[in-house]
């Protein structure tokens, strides 16, 4: 299923049955192109077909990616180092995938005790975080962000550029 919807306007325009290219750019295509053309943006999931549809139905439209979907692999990582550091301390899950701005006091307290179990967990808790505020603040990736990333042994970071 694809939902296409107007963010700026609240509106929901759209709900195709598919999630195939063919289906969707014919759907799209029943708009005018005068229409079209006018999209400046198109927020999408990292499902690989998105970048056709977009170039072929909406010609003007720059593709921005949902924080949700970019920052759920960054979590997954950030959880797997967790599991290997043996964090035992109930809540740490919750505590580090949860927004650090988000924090109450409380958490932070107890943030601080997570975090200074392993050295390579407080890495990939601060890469974490600056990740999202890079994407929060529509800065570019600062130089290094990525070979910290690697250092510490998360995979497939060659993808974030």
């Amino acid at each position: 299923m694809t939902v296409v919807s107007d963010v700026d306007r609240g509106l929901l325009l759209e709900v195709i049955d598919s999630h195939k290219q063919k289906n969707i750019i014919e759907v799209l295509k029943q708009q005018p192109f005068e229409v079209r053309a006018l999209v400046q943006q198109v927020s999408v999931d990292m499902w690989g077909g998105f970048p056709k549809v977009v170039k072929e139905v909406f010609p003007n439209a720059q593709i921005v990616f949902d924080r949700f979907h970019v920052m759920k692999p960054v979590n997954e990582e950030l959880n797997k180092i967790r599991k290997q550091a043996e964090m035992t301390v109930k809540g740490s899950k919750f505590i580090l995938l949860k927004n650090g701005v988000d924090l109450m006091e409380s958490e932070r307290v107890k943030l601080e005790v997570i975090l200074s179990h392993s050295k390579r967990l407080r890495l990939a808790y601060e890469l974490k975080e600056e990740f999202r505020d890079i994407f929060e603040t529509c800065r570019t990736v600062e130089p290094g962000f990525l070979t910290k990333a690697q250092k510490i042994g998360v995979k497939n970071c060659e993808n974030v550029d």
